[in-house]
């Protein structure tokens, strides 16, 4: 029997965000695949979706981080979702360390309104953990498999299979490379689907070879270094640093490498946490990483190196010159945007921006400034009111709670 699909882009295909979310219609039943956050159209997004969010029957994600997570907490929050989210063991671990640091990030320089922390838990209230080649039936006649994807831990590529007959393949922004520390994307299991959902996003982009990329690092770090400058790698809060965190772990170990002179941290909200559930979820990486704990009993993340930092005050207790990772990747907020504002003001310091981020954003304006342009950052961070800015602050308040109360005791 030959079944209704509709496939209806909601975000990123439309436009050039990064952030993804797009839904699939197959007969009655209506799956959201992704959920990312554009903070910039957000309201094209609501428009989009409203129409079809109680009609939505589940949420199939792909990755951890806020283009393809970032806007449930909205959903689920603020405009009504409520359906299962399906997803592996670690995009519910990361994705909530995700999540977290955004919203402390935001939270801390602006008044950030899109969700709360408890929307967040409300989220991973929703959802069910899913090992891959694991099948689950969602939906009569619906059943969903995940497939390893790469690009980051947990990444995953669905299969979507209707009555045992047409199969859908939603794979998006996987990365078919073995990496340092996952595997690449597995496609053995799909054959000629009745219909592939993918992306073209990295279609005409040219990657250099990684030992190049990793020799060019390493030579950057140690000319900023030696000249006693501080190295700062703007990166993601749980995903593609677990790969940094790795290399630069084993640089400081080598005692050729000539860097275990100097200090090595990661600055986020959420690092401890990173970290520990990254030293549990060795099965999920890559057959090297297993081979090598099998083997030699020796935890990848286990680190001897690397300082965890929370605050930009436990920052300051680490040695200059330093090398640290620190999120948010676009510079839209957290501490990496903090530390830019003050790192350049000196000249032997390097920053280095490790990722492609959303248009219109600091990280993408600094990449495209050729010219070497001035540009202006705005930072903001929150006070204690004071003095008439308090006054008036109580004054209303207090006339808020008597209109409620006043309207409790005569409704």
């Amino acid at each position: 029997m030959t079944s209704i699909i509709k496939f209806t882009p909601l975000l990123g295909s439309l436009d050039n965000s990064t952030a993804i979310s797009y839904l699939l219609k197959v007969d009655q039943y209506t799956l959201l695949l992704d959920c990312g956050l554009d903070v910039g159209k957000l309201s094209e997004y609501t428009a989009r979706i409203m129409p079809h969010i109680n009609h939505i029957n589940a949420v199939l994600v792909t990755y951890p981080d806020i283009d393809h997570m970032g806007g449930l907490p909205y959903l689920y929050g603020k405009l009504g979702l409520d359906c299962p989210i399906y997803g592996t063991v670690p995009l519910y671990n990361m994705g909530q360390m995700f999540l977290y640091d955004y919203y402390q990030s935001k939270n801390s320089s602006e008044d950030f309104n899109i969700f709360t922390l408890d929307d967040v838990d409300n989220v991973f209230d929703h959802f069910q953990q899913m090992k891959y080649s694991q099948t689950i039936s969602i939906c009569p006649g619906i059943s969903i498999t995940p497939y390893g994807a790469g690009h980051m831990i947990g990444g995953t590529l669905w299969k979507i299979l209707k009555d045992d007959e047409e199969d859908i393949v939603y794979a998006v922004d996987f990365n078919h490379k073995k990496e340092r520390h996952l595997n690449g994307a597995v496609f053995s299991n799909i054959t000629r689907p009745s219909l592939l959902i993918t992306d073209a996003y990295n279609a005409t982009f040219e990657y250099k070879k990684r030992r190049k990329r990793d020799q060019e690092l390493i030579s950057t770090i140690l000319e900023t270094v030696r000249c006693d400058g501080n190295v700062i790698l703007v990166v993601d809060t749980a995903g593609r640093v677990l790969e940094l965190m790795q290399l630069l772990e084993q640089l400081w170990r080598n005692a050729d490498s000539g860097l275990s002179a100097y200090s090595l941290a990661l600055l986020n909200h959420v690092g401890y946490n990173v970290v520990d559930f990254a030293k549990n979820m060795l099965e999920w990486m890559s057959d090297t990483v297993t081979k090598q704990f099998e083997e030699q009993r020796s935890y990848p993340f286990h680190f001897k190196h690397l300082n965890l930092c929370h605050s930009l005050q436990e920052l300051e207790n680490i040695p200059s010159p330093y090398v640290l990772l620190t999120s948010i990747a676009d510079l839209s907020c957290g501490f990496a945007r903090n530390l830019l504002a003050v790192s350049a003001e000196t000249p032997e310091n390097c920053f280095i921006i490790t990722q492609r981020t959303k248009p219109e954003t600091l990280a993408s304006k600094l990449l495209g400034n050729v010219n070497n342009n001035t540009i202006d950052i705005t930072i903001g961070k929150r006070v204690p009111l004071e003095g008439r800015e308090l006054e008036e602050y109580l004054a209303k308040s207090a006339k808020i709670k008597q209109v409620i109360l006043k309207y409790l005791n005569n409704p």
